[in-house]
């Protein structure tokens, strides 16, 4: 007993190290966008594509990574990703021009991906169904914490030793990072050993995830129309595929005989893509249209994660006790009123009321993930929180491509490939609008969805 509790805390405190660094990455470096625009004379789409191209990197390989690990190990695969993670980091500090800068960003996706989805995994299997909850929900406060710490430490270091110096301390962190895990997380879970991976299904998988991000950030042009249809084809012919394999990348059977298991992957999909541009969107907004310095902006910026932060355990251990489904829909509508406010958004919306509404969206977006991701993976059975884990990972990543991407398009129809500057900032608000507005559609069918997933206590 002694040994399983000593087990359990190792791989929570490694997990929870990893799940920080992450996060703080994207969120520091959301608020030092201006400082990037400025000195690699960036328009607002490649603006766009550099939180992009790192998820687009993490969400097509989230999916044949998780499977990978099942078969060859997740301890394996979790540290290979804190090298590459770490190797990315160090080489963004030198890059030259925008178009080295987004490479450096595809492999700090790449290595993200494996450790995203294998970390949550041997949580999962470490932790008894009594006490996953509670996991779980430390686990994305540390996600938050990084949410919340970045904004700040990204405005700091911006202002005052310039944007890069934000690499030096992702790349400090991801050293640390892997010297825990190495000396912390023992042991090997490899439950799919034996098993073949199906390498022609991943190539389909991620063809169709790129052109479909690509596609829509090309939108309407034709050549866009044309890579969002031919993405949407590359997904069913995906399906299709995986169905008829015997030992699939993806297990498609868990959307098709598990409603519970469908309709809180579809949630969470909708639920990331409807929120993750908010901090983007925000942080132009308070830097340009508020004159506010990078530092100044990210403190604003740090309401919503800290709220994150605090009320995600809380939500976590609730759900141990309620149906998830109340405590995530509810949190799920919080977050589409903190939208709608956003909506009416303007140059003199006083401050005060920015950061509260922020502060409310961080609080439903506390109630819903928690309990959300703990219903999720109650949902399976042990041998398959592999490919849950992967599934949760791929589904919140999908969805903030999704919210980039529409961010892009947006900004693309509004201001098309030029820098933001003050001529065109009547335009740039106009499109921070018009995205908000859709953001809340996205959110009220997404309700519908947690609502009617089904009774998942776990």
């Amino acid at each position: 007993m002694d040994q399983e509790k000593t087990l359990q805390k190792s791989t929570l405190f490694v997990t929870v190290v990893t799940a920080f660094m992450a996060p703080f990455m994207l969120s520091s470096v959301n608020v030092a966008l201006p400082a990037i625009q400025h000195e690699l004379g960036v328009n607002a789409v490649l603006l766009g594509w550099i939180a992009t191209s790192y998820l687009l990197a993490t969400g097509i390989l989230l999916v044949p990574i998780g499977k990978f690990a099942d078969m060859y190990g997740r301890r394996k695969v979790f540290v290979t990703g804190i090298i590459v993670f770490t190797c990315g980091s160090f080489l963004s500090i030198f890059v030259p021009n925008i178009g080295l800068f987004i490479t450096t960003r595809v492999i700090q996706g790449l290595g993200a991906a494996m450790f995203l989805t294998t970390g949550m995994a041997i949580l999962t299997l470490v932790f008894p169904p009594a006490s996953r909850g509670r996991a779980l929900g430390i686990l994305v406060t540390a996600v938050y914490v990084g949410l919340a710490t970045g904004p700040f430490a990204g405005g700091f270091l911006t202002r005052y030793c310039g944007w890069r110096s934000i690499f030096v301390v992702i790349f400090l962190l991801g050293g640390g990072s892997l010297y825990v895990t190495l000396r912390y997380l023992k042991g090997e879970w490899a439950e799919a050993m034996g098993e073949t991976f199906d390498l022609g299904g991943s190539l389909v998988y991620a063809l169709a995830i790129f052109s479909l991000v690509y596609g829509g950030t090309r939108m309407p042009e034709i050549i866009g129309v044309m890579l969002v249809l031919t993405g949407a084809l590359g997904l069913v012919l995906f399906f299709r595929l995986q169905k008829n394999r015997r030992y699939p990348v993806f297990e498609v059977g868990l959307f098709q005989k598990n409603r519970s298991f469908l309709f809180s992957s579809l949630a969470a999909l909708i639920h990331y893509a409807a929120t993750f541009g908010v901090t983007f969107q925000i942080s132009l907004f308070l830097q340009y249209i508020k004159g506010m310095s990078p530092q100044t902006a990210g403190t604003v910026l740090m309401i919503q994660p800290v709220m994150m932060a605090l009320f995600s355990s809380p939500a976590g251990k609730l759900s141990d006790r309620i149906e998830p489904r109340v405590i995530a829909s509810t949190g799920m509508g919080i977050t589409a009123f903190g939208l709608a406010y956003f909506v009416f958004l303007g140059s003199t919306t006083p401050l005060w009321l920015i950061g509260a509404n922020l502060g409310l969206l961080g609080f439903g977006f506390a109630l819903f993930s928690s309990p959300n991701m703990s219903a999720i993976m109650g949902s399976v059975e042990r041998k398959q929180y592999g490919l849950a884990s992967g599934t949760v990972a791929t589904m919140r990543l999908l969805g903030q491509m999704c919210s980039m991407t529409l961010v892009t398009v947006f900004l693309t129809h509004f201001i098309g490939k030029e820098e933001i500057r003050p001529d065109n900032y009547p335009l740039f608000v106009e499109s921070m609008r018009m995205c908000f507005a859709f953001f809340v559609v996205l959110c009220t069918i997404g309700i519908g969805f947690s609502l009617f997933r089904g009774k998942v206590r776990v």
